[in-house]
């Protein structure tokens, strides 16, 4: 009874879901284990939020409670840096940790955060420093990871209702690369379905761009918008080399969404809690989630 109430909040999947792509590249990828630089994230990313909430927290929420429904969203942006952010300086690690925590409650309007946490801590770390890199090599590519992610990657998008971010974004950027690679150079068919099922453009695709708190409201807006990130990654990937060009685009193309949300009016998304709860009791956790920025 205790995992059926937990599992109806969509985090816990994503939470599971990143378990299980983290363990497929140690022990199937045969990555380096570097578990120095994911506990420096995850620890980091912990007593930020912990800090946050208590020098920041609404006096009249518990704090117990506040840190009990803001951890799981701290856990999925720790496992968002250790899958897609490579560094050897703990230092960069913590600081991009600390970025992707801290942004959440420094950088909003209206009640809502602005950035993606883990994208800003990953860009952040990558063209401030100069000493992180964005891997997408080491996930290759093939069968296993392109039906695993969508297959998975579907159930939690469709868990917060944002299925459309995830088709517009990659079947934009699928449509660009067939009628580069495949209309236009003649390139063989395996070559179009390699570069489109990498692991870091699928985690992208269903678990970052996705997220419900920091992407347009308005359907109609939100496909328009992720089309557009589409367009400009696919120009940055594939005629400027970039590494990790989604991630950059869309750190650059977030500070657009209070003002989309403005002029295309539709209801925010609120968090589901885990536990079936009366109103007063929904009321009070998504209130918790607007002001403390979970």
């Amino acid at each position: 009874m205790f995992l059926q109430k937990l599992f109806k909040d969509a985090r816990y999947f994503q939470i599971l879901f990143q378990s299980i792509f983290l363990s497929y590249g140690i022990y199937f990828l045969h990555w380096k284990a570097e578990w120095w630089l994911y506990i420096t994230y995850f620890a980091t990313s912990i007593i930020t939020q912990l800090a946050f909430e208590y020098f920041l927290g609404k006096k009249e929420f518990a704090y117990s409670s506040r840190i009990a429904f803001s951890i799981p969203s701290v856990i999925i942006s720790s496992f968002g840096l250790s899958l897609l952010l490579k560094t050897n300086d703990v230092e960069i690690a913590a600081l991009a940790a600390f970025v992707s925590i801290a942004s959440k409650f420094l950088v909003r309007i209206n009640g809502k955060h602005i950035f993606n946490p883990s994208a800003l801590g990953i860009i952040t770390a990558i063209f401030l420093t100069g000493k992180a890199w964005f891997s997408p090599g080491q996930w290759g590519s093939g069968a296993v990871i392109l039906f695993g992610v969508c297959c998975l990657g579907f159930i939690v998008v469709t868990r917060v209702q944002k299925l459309d971010t995830s088709l517009a974004f990659l079947g934009t950027f699928a449509a660009l690369l067939f009628i580069r690679q495949i209309i236009y150079l003649g390139w063989p068919l395996d070559f179009f379905v390699q570069s489109i099922s990498t692991g870091s453009l699928l985690l992208f695709s269903f678990f970052m761009i996705t997220d419900p708190k920091t992407i347009p409201n308005h359907t109609i807006a939100r496909v328009l918008w992720c089309m557009l990130i589409a367009v400009v990654a696919f120009y940055l990937a594939t005629f400027k080399f970039m590494n990790g060009a989604p991630i950059l685009v869309l750190v650059l193309a977030q500070p657009l969404v209070p003002l989309i949300d403005k002029l295309f009016k539709a209801k925010p998304f609120e968090w589901k809690p885990a536990s079936a709860m009366n109103k007063k009791e929904t009321r009070f956790i998504n209130t918790v989630y607007n002001n403390l920025s979970i």
